[in-house]
């Protein structure tokens, strides 16, 4: 299936809803740090990453840098002339073993937390089909029968001030406050669906189902691409997916079975529901 639905995109996938739309996340200039959290699991990864890692990482570079300084300034041949024969010792091996372990250990145990929120999938209210080709992605909605579609970049010269390299022709629309599934494999070689403000990115791989999930509270546009080498466009097939009210996903549902109604029959995953 290679339709191309631009002026639906620009109308009811587009400014129609956009302006209902209260954020947009995507990548800013100069930025640290990762992009404002839309997701509870986000939220947790961010929180993770600030308040845990970020502060151990920190304090281990400065550790190591100063005892590099302290070794080159103590052990220099002007300084010390005639060199230690030291081959080992005992209880400073322990304590440079059993530290990194409790450090790795202080890490390892809330990260495979979130992996296992991240992992179980609550109860689906909306699922989505991502599916990736070289080098584009293509949609359908199981729960609402007829609307598949494809969703490709859109071009330089047609952005009119949409985030170039990100922007889509088609957006994943989907309903705010609500649970989503998201079903991902790929009809090629491997890709990656991925939208950072989420904290979501699976694999989409060949023969293979992988799925994730998310439940975002504002509505907006958030922008991913794909996350995995897949060729030579692989920069080329980002992701765009529109958040709207339930009142407006609910309509954008009508329009989109009449739209799809006369589309080809979109490929058939068997998605183990």
């Amino acid at each position: 299936m290679k339709l191309r639905h631009r002026s639906f995109a620009c109308g009811i996938l587009g400014a129609g809803l956009v302006s209902s739309a209260a954020v947009a996340s995507q990548p800013t200039p100069k930025a640290l740090g990762f992009q404002d959290a839309a997701t509870p699991i986000m939220e947790q990864i961010n929180a993770f990453h600030v308040d845990r890692l970020l502060p151990i990482i920190i304090a281990i570079s400065i550790f190591v840098l100063a005892l590099l300084v302290w070794v080159a300034v103590r052990y220099n041949a002007k300084a010390n002339p005639t060199p230690s024969r030291t081959t080992h010792n005992v209880p400073l091996e322990i304590v440079w073993t059993a530290i990194p372990i409790l450090l790795l250990l202080f890490i390892a145990v809330p990260s495979f937390a979130i992996i296992d929120k991240e992992d179980n999938l609550p109860e689906a209210e909306v699922t989505v089909k991502a599916i990736g080709h070289q080098w584009y992605w293509s949609y359908e909605y199981p729960d609402f029968e007829g609307i598949a579609f494809d969703s490709y970049m859109v071009p330089d010269e047609e952005l009119n001030g949409r985030p170039r390299l990100l922007a889509t022709d088609t957006h994943v629309v989907v309903p705010a406050d609500t649970v989503v599934k998201v079903i991902i494999t790929s009809e090629d070689v491997n890709h990656a669906w991925a939208i950072p403000a989420f904290g979501v990115k699976r694999d989409a791989i060949p023969g293979r189902i992988n799925e994730t999930w998310f439940k975002v509270d504002e509505p907006g546009l958030y922008y991913g691409q794909c996350s995995e080498l897949c060729g030579i466009k692989h920069g080329f097939m980002p992701i765009t997916v529109e958040v709207v009210s339930k009142d407006e996903f609910d309509a954008w549902v009508t329009e989109a079975k009449e739209l799809y109604a006369d589309a080809a029959p979109a490929r058939q995953f068997d998605v183990g529901r």
